[in-house]
């Protein structure tokens, strides 16, 4: 904090003696120092402010990259915006698994915990916005992912907002884009994902609350299957390069938020996906799934209930199964003990109940706490606990735990704070005995401990 204090300091004294001989000319020291001093509390009220603004932020701090355009009332950047979010590092692994993972979880890609536990990729953004004479605010935005062999075309498309006097924070937009994929980041989980081309409109008032409505269509080419090889040898992805036409699944998706009961900040969700005559008749099928977030929050931190049931589906209505039906439901948060100590934290059950064929009718259970400790405004330790429990309906489990300790360096005081440089050990034990009666083996319990280095930003 010292050396940070003295930056501005530094700046206003070179500023203040730069033209000396004319300030030596018209003001007298006691002036100077006044000078001096008040361009040094100017500079450390406005970063005090700005880190005020960023500890305000949710405790699930949304890494996807934001368009050029925003509010009507927005000044344009200058040139082309470059945003994005990517980690890269490298992961040692000393005992029986590269990331500590339980068979049979659905609810994150690191639902055990994320701390020293993921892989490695990116996503990278340019943006640019243009202002008609008519006031109109118009952006165009490609991004591209690096999270595997393959580099995809995750972005592309083009938005506009103050074009309608009566609702001129309505944002509407068309092309491919990420779609409604709300996120939790201690665990990793896109609890609701619709990314795919279409058309929509976010931020439409109605009577002083926000409406966001769009179909969307999933794109060709990209197959949805249970991978063996990832962070989490049961999570769902997408393979194949993606195409540039529809493949025949759709989603009609709607969102209501900017809703007020008392304290309580209230969003509900409604979707329901299709499909078109691309996909054999046999195979069509229908699917829904609702949603509901609640979230409080206060100067000590935030908290929030999220709570989604879906039928024929389970977080997307584009991928469906029938006879299906999922609940997921969380309790998630971030303490401030004070600025220095703080702790995130989620508690969360998926249920994954299939009655046509119940064989991997199963529950998760999964805990994760973080408690982090900055000892100034650059260095920090974080220490992250996660325990899973996947039981099955028809007999036998899967669980684990793992531990990681944290030495960060980072721009800023604050878990949302990014760049950050990390050094980390993990350690763990998983016992996936369901997976060894089922392969019939005797002994599937794996012992985990892993060295790392790494770095992640969002930009």
């Amino acid at each position: 904090m010292n050396n940070i204090k003295k930056l501005p300091l530094t700046m206003a004294v070179i500023a203040a003696l730069c033209p000396i001989s004319v300030l030596a000319q018209e003001f007298t020291q006691e002036q100077i120092d006044a000078i001096v001093a008040k361009a040094v509390d100017k500079a450390l009220a406005e970063r005090q402010a700005k880190m005020d603004a960023a500890v305000a932020k949710k405790a699930d701090v949304v890494t996807e990259p934001q368009s050029a355009a925003q509010s009507p009332d927005m000044a344009i950047p200058f040139g082309v915006k470059f945003t994005g979010y990517a980690r890269y590092g490298a992961h040692f692994q000393a005992a029986d698994q590269k990331y500590v993972a339980v068979d049979g979880s659905y609810n994150g890609a690191s639902a055990i915990g994320r701390l020293g536990n993921e892989g490695n990729g990116g996503e990278f953004q340019l943006s640019k916005a243009f202002k008609g004479d008519n006031g109109a605010i118009w952006d165009i935005n490609v991004m591209i992912d690096h999270w595997g062999d393959e580099v995809n075309l995750k972005k592309a498309y083009a938005s506009v907002t103050n074009i309608m006097e009566s609702n001129p924070n309505a944002y509407f937009w068309a092309g491919r884009d990420f779609h409604q994929r709300p996120q939790q980041g201690i665990n990793d989980y896109f609890w609701m994902n619709h990314d795919g081309q279409g058309a929509g409109v976010k931020n439409f008032d109605i009577g002083g609350v926000q409406f966001d409505v769009a179909a969307v269509a999933a794109v060709e080419s990209c197959s949805p299957e249970v991978m063996e090889d990832e962070a989490n040898p049961s999570r769902i992805t997408c393979t194949g390069g993606s195409g540039t036409g529809d493949k025949g699944n759709y989603a009609a998706t709607s969102k209501i938020h900017g809703m007020k009961l008392g304290p309580v900040d209230l969003e509900l969700y409604a979707n329901y996906g299709f499909d078109s005559k691309a996909i054999d008749s046999e195979e069509r099928l229908n699917a829904w799934q609702g949603g509901v977030v609640l979230s409080h929050t206060n100067d000590s931190g935030v908290n929030k209930v999220i709570a989604r049931y879906s039928d024929n589906s389970d977080n997307s209505v584009f991928n469906k199964t029938e006879d299906l039906t999922t609940v997921y439901a969380s309790f998630e948060g971030l303490y401030k003990f004070t600025q220095a100590t703080q702790v995130e934290y989620i508690l969360a059950f998926h249920d994954y109940d299939n009655s046509r064929d119940d064989t991997d009718n199963r529950k998760n259970y999964n805990a994760i706490v973080r408690p982090m400790h900055w000892w100034n405004d650059v260095h920090s330790t974080w220490l992250e606990a996660g325990w899973q429990h996947v039981d099955y309906d028809n007999g036998g489990d899967n669980k684990g735990w793992k531990l990681t300790l944290s030495q960060n360096m980072s721009i800023a005081m604050g878990p949302e704070f990014r760049p950050m440089l990390r050094f980390y050990v993990t350690g763990g034990k998983v016992d996936n005995e369901r997976t060894a009666r089922v392969n019939g083996t005797q002994d599937e319990t794996l012992d985990d401990f892993n060295v790392g280095a790494m770095w992640e930003a969002w930009f």
